[in-house]
């Protein structure tokens, strides 16, 4: 697009002549002939050069200078005098002009100008969209940015900082040694290795202590800043606040989580153990339990803490597959071996070559499929359909069901060899009645994992309906458990689960009786001030007996206005 130029000039001539010349170099050019009308002009146009005249009938061309200036417009402003030599038009200079010219106006002059302010209209404009991007990217980063220079002088830091690390903006200009320190100098000391040797300096894990008090985990990472000779010029460092990663590696610890499988009940400790002890060797494993109990996520458990881990584990549902499929999903076929075979086809073993394969509902294959499967279990080979040369495999089977195997030999629907060679050892998990402990835990995980989905903020279930859970058979399971709480998720508007957001099936089971929403409130406030008590009013230790993290545990506390002399209702 063409530049728009605004002329401001009380000489006729000199605006005829302005015109003419920008005019035929193709720019659009507006004139004004006072102040008054300049500003009017201004106030209807964004233009990117103005040419003002120093003396004007009702002001000069420092005003409308000033005026510009005070707009924060970016168009440049030339001043146009009759005597160059004159103060004033050195005091345009100063005052922020781009240029002057002098009366006559020469064309090659003009346009030379005009051409000079606008390319520097571009590349300010275009600076000045860079800071306004690095600006917006500071403020959004939620980890604390602190740049300083090479001798460690603050440059720059964002609103992180300034909350993480309780600074502020006066302390932009000081050393940094100067500032507060919130981690015995260490910080300091990063800085001071980073400018030494010019190379990024990571240190993780590091404790600190915030404004507010308590204590923290912090990571920190510099980086060097590097002028255009690539020189030095000062470094960026980087804090982030790692206390929730390093407070969640603490409870997969304390096994509360073992490879997405929830829970901290005795009998899952025992789950856990067996995963331990089995992933590092090869032998052939039967997962055993009602629907819903986790049988895929005990696999996958137990093929990630193993030694092929690096390789593909290969799952086979084995009730969802077809009798004339299954032989060719799990062996792969040669080209023309039955109708519809137009191509080579891979098998199922043979992509798990190297890593695990898994059958769920492996009661449910067929005789001469369980005659092959054996085979491959004993010999390590097996044949695609329509060829008779061999492939060997080297694959760790891991087998599961919900059936009584045993049962299914004694019926003859399950060969008694390949069931004794299945179950080298077994894995049998809990249902989750027997495991009533872990409910408030997975409640917990399926809350997080729900509020991410469906982008909500609901901080808890409600008390009364955690007991329902807790009375509840569950005869899905931890399956079924996770459907109820999606299911309450997709009705839930507030910030709390209650009954009214629960399943009709699971409403309709004896014993389940909804109370009113006062009376929620009360034995919500009551069960947490009975785990306060317990807990000589330790919010962490309460926070764990209720099943909620202590950002819940707090929020409530202030909500029902919970002090150690509030009486119980």
């Amino acid at each position: 697009m063409s530049a728009k130029i605004l002329v401001i000039d009380d000489e006729e001539s000199i605006r005829f002549t302005f015109e003419r010349f920008l005019g035929a170099a193709g720019y659009i050019v507006t004139i004004a002939e006072s102040c008054s009308e300049a500003l009017a002009r201004i106030n209807e146009t964004l233009f990117d050069v103005v040419f003002a005249d120093i003396i004007l009938g009702d002001g000069t061309g420092i005003d409308i200078l000033s005026e510009i200036n005070a707009r924060g417009l970016s168009c440049p402003v030339i001043v146009v005098t009759g005597d160059p030599d004159v103060e004033t038009a050195a005091d345009s200079i100063r005052l922020g002009a781009f240029d002057y010219i002098p009366k006559p106006v020469n064309q090659e002059s003009l346009l030379h100008a005009t051409r000079t302010a606008l390319k520097y209209k571009d590349v300010t404009e275009e600076k000045e969209r860079y800071r306004t991007n690095l600006e917006a990217i500071f403020r959004s980063v939620r980890d604390a940015i602190i740049t300083v220079d090479k001798e460690s002088v603050v440059i720059e830091l964002n609103e992180t900082a300034m909350t993480m690390c309780g600074y502020s903006r006066d302390d932009i200009g000081k050393p940094f040694s100067s500032l507060p320190e919130i981690c015995n100098g260490r910080c300091a000391e990063i800085l001071a290795e980073a400018i030494k040797s010019g190379e990024p300096v990571e240190v993780d894990r590091m404790e600190y202590r915030p404004p507010n008090g308590g204590r923290r985990v912090i990571s920190v990472r510099t980086y060097p800043l590097l002028s255009l000779m690539g020189k030095l010029s000062g470094v960026v460092m980087v804090l982030r606040d790692d206390t929730h990663v390093a407070n969640l590696e603490r409870e997969l610890k304390e096994h509360r989580q073992f490879h997405h499988i929830v829970g901290r009940s005795e009998p899952m400790q025992k789950v856990y153990s067996l995963i331990e002890a089995l992933a590092r060797v090869h032998t052939t494993v039967l997962i055993t339990g009602e629907s819903g109990t986790g049988k895929e996520l005990v696999a996958e458990a137990l093929h990630r803490a193993g030694e092929r881990s690096h390789k593909p584990l290969v799952k086979v549902n084995c009730s969802a597959l077809s009798e004339n499929l299954f032989e060719s999903e799990l062996f792969g076929h040669v080209k023309g071996a039955f109708t519809g075979a137009i191509r080579d086809n891979v098998g199922r073993f043979h992509r798990a070559d190297g890593g695990a394969i898994f059958f769920d509902e492996i009661g449910d294959i067929s005789p001469s499929i369980q005659l092959k499967l054996l085979r491959v279990l004993e010999e390590k080979e097996f044949e695609r359909v329509g060829s008779s040369t061999p492939i060997k495999v080297d694959v760790r089977l891991i087998a599961a069901t919900n059936r009584n195997l045993m049962e299914k030999v004694s019926l003859g629907e399950l060969r008694e060899d390949l069931y004794y060679r299945l179950k080298v050892v077994e894995i049998r998990l809990p249902p989750l009645r027997d495991r009533r402990e872990d409910i408030p835990l997975l409640v917990e995980h399926f809350r997080n994992r729900f509020n991410t989905k469906f982008k909500k903020i609901i901080e808890a279930i409600s008390s009364d309906v955690m007991k329902a859970f807790l009375k509840y058979p569950w005869p899905g399971n931890v399956r079924e458990l996770k459907h109820t709480m999606e299911h309450a998720f997709v009705l839930c508007s507030q910030n709390i689960i209650t009954f009214e957001h629960l399943p009709p099936d699971f409403m309709n089971y004896p014993g389940i009786e909804p109370r009113s929403a006062n009376e929620t409130q009360d034995a919500d406030s009551n069960g947490i001030l009975e785990a306060l008590e317990k807990t000589a009013w330790n919010k962490a230790k309460a926070a764990r007996l209720l099943g909620i993290d202590r950002v819940t545990l707090y929020r409530k506390i202030k909500k029902y206005n919970l002090t150690k002399d509030t009486p119980r209702c």
